[in-house]
Parts: C-alpha cells; sequence; structure tokens
C-alpha cells in the first residue's frame, strides 16, 4: 500500500520528539517505514542560573514541528492529514514542571541541564541506598523542599516535559516506565515506582513540614503497549490550531529520549546497549542482573519495557562541537566560499579521521554546563595544547570529536572494566552518527567493541516513539516489544558495523588519561571565570 493510502486510512503513527535544540516529528507506517518529517528548531535559555525553556516556547514548539510535517505531507502526497493510527510523545529525560491544583506553572521549568541540586541528590542517595542523579525530577523537588521555596506547599503535579505535553493532549497524567526511571527509582518486577522509597520520600517531605504524597504528585507509570489515553478536542486544537487534526487518536505512553534510543536501535532485550549522541550524549547497556553496587557516575533506569538499563549519562555533547563547526562557517562566508552545513560537517568530520589516534596531545572539554560524571557543577568550554602538541585542523577536529565522548566513556569503562557488563552488540543513533562512519569508528575505540548504525540512525528518538505509537495499535498481538521489533522492524533494515582499530583504541585510552588528568584546568577556568 503507498504513503498516500496508508495515511488515508489512518494505518500510521506520527512521534514528536522534543530535543534540546530541534523539536523532530516522524510519521511512519506500521513497519517503521518513514512518510513524512517535521522539524522545528529551538533552544533552551539560561535565566537566573537555570536552563529553561518558557512553556509557551513548548506550545509555540510543538505547533511548528507539526505545521512542518502537514506541509511534508502536503508537498508529499498532495492530501491534508487529520488523523493517525497512534501518536506519541517524547522529549528530555528529567527536569521539574511543577503545576498547582487548577495547573497553573509555579516555577521555571527546570531541564535535565542544571546540577542546582547536589544537596538533594547526596541526602536521597544516602537515604534509598540507590544513585539519584542531580537531573531527576526526585532531586528537584527534594531540593525545593530543603530550600524551603515557597511554591512547594501549593504543588499538586510534577511533569517531565514529554509528561507535561502528554497531559496537554490527553488529560491523562500518566508516564511510560522509562521515563519514570528517570524521575524516581523503579522496581523493575512491579513495574512502578519502588514503595519502599517512595514511603522514604513521603516521611522525609513530613519531616520538611510538607504534606506532600509523591504517588499523587508524580504521573502514573505505565509499560509499552499500554493504553496512555486518547487526544481530546483541546489537544488537538493545541497541535494544529487550524482545525485539520481530528480528536480521538490513541497516544502511547509518553517516553524520554533514553527510552526512545533504545527503540530506535533495537536495544531493549538484556546485553545489548546503544549510545544516543547530540546536545548531551548517553550509553545504556541492558542489563542481566543489578550491578555489585552504587555508582555516583551511573542511572540506573528502564527499557519502555521495564527492564533495567545501566545509562551513562554526561550532560554535555555536541554543542561545543558545533559551535566550532560554526565558526568555521563564518570563515567560508568572510572567504566568499558558499558552504552547505551538511558539506561543512562531512568534510571536517572526515577530515579528522588523518589525525594522530591520541589527537596529537591537544585536550578539549565542550561543558557547556555541569558534567555529573566529573562531578563538575559548572561549564566552561574549554580547549588546551601543550607548546609541542601537533596542533593542525585534523587533529582539532578529532580532540573536540573525541571529547563529545570524553565523559560518557568514563562511565562506560566502570560498566565494562569494573563491572563485566556483556554486551553483544551496541548502536549509536543521534546527529553525531549522520556522517558515517567517522563518530562511529571513535565510539567503537571508546568502547573496545563492535558498533553498529542503522539507516535510521539520523531518525533518532522521534522515529522511536514512533515505532512505540506503533507498537500500542498493530504490534501487542506479535509478541513483547523486543520481539515485534526483532520480527517486524528490524529484520529487514540495512545497518554498517565497524569494528574497533586497535592503534584507535590504544589511541582513546590516552586520551581518556590526559581527559581526567586536566579536569583540574577545566575546575580552575570556573573558578576564576567568573565574568
Amino acid at each position: 500500500m503507498c504513503g498516500k493510502d496508508l495515511i488515508l486510512q489512518k494505518k500510521t503513527a506520527l512521534g514528536i520528539e522534543f530535543g534540546s535544540t530541534r523539536i523532530k516529528g516522524v510519521l511512519i507506517d506500521y513497519d517503521g517505514n518513514v512518510l513524512a518529517t517535521g522539524t522545528y528548531d529551538w533552544e533552551n535559555s539560561l535565566i537566573d542560573g537555570i536552563w529553561t525553556y518558557g512553556l509557551d516556547e513548548v506550545e509555540k514548539g510543538l505547533q511548528g514541528c507539526y505545521a512542518s510535517l502537514k506541509q511534508n505531507v502536503q508537498e508529499q502526497y498532495g492530501i491534508t492529514p487529520v488523523s493517525y493510527g497512534a501518536i506519541g510523545i517524547s522529549g528530555m529525560m528529567h527536569g521539574y514542571i511543577a503545576l498547582d491544583s487548577e495547573d497553573r506553572q509555579l516555577a521555571p521549568f527546570q531541564t535535565w541541564r542544571n546540577t542546582n541540586t547536589t544537596q538533594a541528590a547526596d541526602l536521597l542517595t544516602e537515604a534509598f541506598d540507590f544513585n539519584i542523579p542531580l537531573r531527576w525530577s526526585v532531586a528537584h523537588l527534594c531540593q525545593r523542599m530543603l530550600d524551603h521555596e515557597e511554591h512547594v506547599k501549593k504543588v499538586a503535579s510534577v511533569f517531565t516535559l514529554a509528561a507535561y505535553i502528554h497531559y496537554l493532549l490527553t488529560g491523562e497524567k500518566v508516564v511510560g516506565i522509562g521515563e519514570a526511571s528517570g524521575m524516581f527509582p523503579i522496581d523493575s518486577e512491579k513495574m512502578d515506582y519502588n514503595e519502599k522509597m517512595v514511603q522514604t520520600f513521603d516521611a522525609l517531605a513530613e519531616k520538611e513540614g510538607y504534606a506532600l504524597k509523591l504517588r499523587e504528585l508524580f504521573p502514573k507509570v505505565l509499560v509499552a503497549g499500554e493504553a496512555a489515553g486518547t487526544l481530546t478536542a483541546a489537544g488537538a486544537a493545541l497541535i494544529d490550531p487550524s482545525g485539520d487534526l481530528e480528536a480521538g487518536i490513541p497516544l502511547c505512553p509518553p517516553e524520554g529520549d533514553a527510552g526512545t534510543g533504545m527503540t530506535a536501535t533495537n536495544s531493549v532485550a538484556p546485553r545489548t546497549g546503544n549510545l544516543s549522541a547530540g546536545t548531551s550524549s548517553f550509553a545504556m547497556v541492558v542489563l542481566e542482573k543489578q550491578l555489585s553496587k552504587v555508582y555516583r557516575e551511573i542511572d540506573m533506569v528502564t527499557t519502555p519495557s521495564g527492564f533495567p538499563v545501566a545509562m551513562s549519562h554526561a550532560n554535555n555533547g555536541t554543542s561545543d562541537l558545533n559551535a566550532w563547526v560554526g565558526i568555521f562557517r563564518e570563515f567560508c562566508d568572510l572567504m566568499g566560499i558558499k558552504a552547505d552545513m551538511g558539506e561543512l560537517y562531512g568534510k571536517l568530520y572526515k577530515h579528522s579521521l588523518t589525525g594522530d589516534p591520541d589527537c596529537g596531545g591537544l585536550m578539549a572539554y565542550g561543558y557547556f554546563s555541569g558534567e555529573n560524571i566529573t562531578f563538575i557543577n559548572e561549564g566552561r568550554p574549554l580547549f588546551l595544547r601543550t607548546p609541542d602538541s601537533k596542533f593542525n585542523l585534523a587533529n582539532f577536529m578529532r580532540v573536540n570529536l573525541y571529547t563529545s565522548l570524553g565523559a560518557v566513556k568514563l562511565g562506560m569503562d566502570i560498566l565494562l572494566k569494573e563491572e563485566k557488563v556483556k554486551l553483544d552488540k551496541i548502536m549509536g543513533h543521534g546527529g553525531l552518527f549522520k556522517t558515517p562512519g567517522v563518530a562511529q569508528r571513535y565510539l567503537a575505540a571508546a568502547v573496545n567493541a563492535p558498533v553498529s548504525v542503522m539507516a535510521t540512525a539520523s531518525e533518532g528518538g522521534a522515529w522511536g516513539i514512533a515505532l512505540l505509537a506503533a507498537y500500542l495499535v498493530d504490534g501487542k498481538a506479535e509478541g513483547t516489544l523486543d520481539e515485534w521489533l526483532d520480527r517486524r522492524i528490524f529484520v529487514n533494515l540495512v545497518g554498517e558495523t565497524i569494528d574497533p582499530d586497535p592503534a584507535e583504541v590504544e589511541g582513546y585510552e590516552v586520551f581518556t588519561e590526559r581527559y581526567v588528568a586536566a579536569l583540574e584546568a577545566e575546575k580552575a577556568a570556573i573558578s576564576s571565570m567568573t565574568w
């Protein structure tokens, strides 16, 4: 059946993911084939020391992305879409959106980038005997309690970005289990928040003078394939103010970018893993058993089906790398050279392959914000070299590509070297892998394991949440999520696998040793660059 007929017959799934710098929509058929896409660019703001987006920007971005996708459908197929088989919403994990009992915003939206929760994260980690990262929703709520912020006594709902948008569209206060696992620890046997830790938190809230109950504040946990509500008339009008979109479309549980990344790379079964590289970089390995102890560098989350996952999550990824490519674009403009950004990225990335395996002694930190893996609470992008470093363009690009994976590698070293976690395959996805054979090769060196990238890698999490929407309406009868992905979605998808090169593995290890050693320079930059 052709794409036009599928759209007219509503045999499609629409996924919309709110990334850090781009909102992307992907429309697929039930076999995962992409029928149309839409995008909307946006950027977070640093206001009074808080990384945030206005909730009006969220609504504007949702409408802008959908309008772009709708136009793409009209241009390709000559029709206006009015309904879909299912819709899925995804977004950046973690963070804090607090509403009162009348759904009024009480405090600025705190994104995952904020690391102003150290006291709360330490307190909860000790109380739970479970690592609570700085960016988790419960850490943000707890910190607001410890600081006795005025709004806390009025809080009636706490959402992540994806769960909040889903609530706007359906009126349902629910969240996918993968996203929920970045809000509060999960019991993977009961597929719900860990009850013992819930009781511990409620007691802590009472001690601080608040009559807060976590289960009343946080959305209900759902697993992949469970019904999560339908699009209301108000929700349809919010997405598509023109009035073309119909209400009544089912939605899958809202998921975070970690869960959609796992889905998009078929990394939802034990001994599989994936690395998503964008504004932040995070690697995830689905575990056969729990880790031997608590690591502050490692997050314990879940797949959209509830399997335990160890995550090495770096707050910083490609932001500084992108800024440097922007500088080269400015140089091209200055010289009167027409340079397409896609071509510029491709040429610079490929040229980095001619550099030295250890980056010639260059060092860089793309720390736009604090970095939890290296226990640094603020960011200062930094480039360093010694007088005898091999300073050339290839090494410069190579070190900026290496460092976009630098912090996340430290967490992976804990899993693979210290915990001896078994990993049969690791998949790469996200914008960093759009240029074939470059970042993929560097990731293989970083983890000393084969890395595969599918042809769909650049579609990223928007494709992943579209798959979860398709699974809701057309996949559950075929088995579990991992079975459906294996048999239906990935069976015919082609990809490329790159094995690690021993010389590059050695070079990346040298770079990593220097990366750790030079962190004192990053700390010095933070303490001295106070303007």
